[in-house]
């Protein structure tokens, strides 16, 4: 869904009324939704400092309409859904929250108060999914341990104490070997390096993929093994068989899924408030720079109508009001000493300002 916003200035018609009904029966042969915005009076400062702000407001809606999409593109991935019907509504009758951003500020204090809440919710968003995604990078590393084949399964389930031995001098190396392998594995894994226990392989499970085997060898010669090993496609399995271990690998799945469920929904909480809360800060940057780009198009004292369409046809909505207040050309009802920032003056929106949604 499109919007329009558009300001023009007072000498563009004869009243506020007569502009309003002719957008309402012209744009989009009258079946366009025409909303009137009333803007307050904000406290402006010199030109020179309007043209600063103009620049950094730009700067301003693009990052936080940006964050916007954001939020959409985090909730679609967690599932969540936000009722979008209240958002247009807020922006189509868009009034000044003097409560939050209160109108005895200057506009430079306005708009650092706006953009810093807004900024910085986006960078708490963002911190706070980037928690979740290792949660849940972290529960699919254990799922894949749980169903995996044995190159990559959790063995506290297939492992039993008496398979392991760790003595002063002895160890017990635990290989997945490609089913392909093991007769070949049978006839050379006593030689793959010195100190191997002679007919110490025992196997311990198998699966469509591979053979979980047993070997004991001599500490010593323990890395010269796993080299060999990691050379004749035997992946070595790192496992040390202790009871607190076992233990702890039976309730990293349980652990894994309750830390990514918390954080979930942590995360659905903050990302609903984060839409309507950097909405309503782009809102208001928004609505902002209309009034500051019409200061500086249209001149002072800040006369000028505000409207939010909501056509049907974007394209054709635009061509119509060129067409019809195309002659403003950025200059009617201008101040003359304007003319000096005419090459700065937000030139992408001429001949009036407005802005696409």
């Amino acid at each position: 869904m499109s919007h329009i916003i558009i300001s023009l200035p007072e000498t563009a018609g004869v009243s506020l009324s007569s502009v309003q009904q002719w957008l309402e029966t012209s744009i989009d042969q009258g079946s366009a939704e025409v909303h009137s915005v009333k803007l307050p009076d904000f406290k402006v400062a010199t030109l020179d400092s309007l043209v600063a702000q103009s620049e950094e407001l730009s700067k301003l809606d693009g990052q936080l309409y940006s964050s916007i999409g954001k939020v959409e593109e985090i909730l679609d991935s967690i599932g969540g859904k936000v009722n979008k019907t209240d958002i247009y509504d807020d922006l189509e009758k868009f009034n000044w929250n003097g409560g939050r951003f209160r109108l005895n500020k200057s506009t430079d204090e306005l708009i650092k108060m706006i953009s810093s809440q807004g900024l910085q919710l986006d960078a708490d968003l963002r911190n706070q999914y980037q928690s979740y995604i290792t949660a849940k990078s972290n529960l699919n590393n254990v799922e894949r341990k749980q169903n995996g084949d044995l190159s990559v399964k959790s063995l506290h389930d297939i492992v039993k104490k008496d398979d392991y031995i760790d003595s002063e001098h002895l160890t017990t190396i635990f290989l997945a070997v490609p089913n392909s392998l093991v007769k070949e594995f049978y006839n050379t894994y006593e030689t793959a390096s010195p100190f191997v226990v002679p007919r110490s392989a025992r196997l311990l499970n198998s699966d469509s993929e591979f053979h979980l085997f047993a070997v004991t060898l001599f500490k010593k010669y323990e890395s010269e093994f796993l080299h060999a090993a990691r050379e004749n496609k035997w992946i070595p399995r790192n496992f040390k068989y202790s009871e607190s271990t076992i233990e702890g690998l039976r309730n990293e799945y349980s652990q894994a899924k309750k830390d990514e469920f918390i954080l979930k929904n942590d995360l659905l909480r903050l990302t609903k408030e984060a839409f309507t809360e950097i909405f309503l800060c782009w809102s208001h940057i928004k609505f902002l720079r209309v009034f500051i780009e019409s200061v500086l198009r249209y001149g002072l004292p800040p006369n000028f109508y505000c409207f939010v369409l909501k056509p049907k046809h974007l394209d054709a909505a635009k061509k119509e009001l060129i067409e019809k207040f195309g002659y403003l050309g950025g200059k009617s009802g201008a101040n003359d000493d304007l003319h000096e920032y005419a090459g700065i003056v937000d030139t992408d929106y001429e001949p009036f300002v407005i802005y696409t949604v």
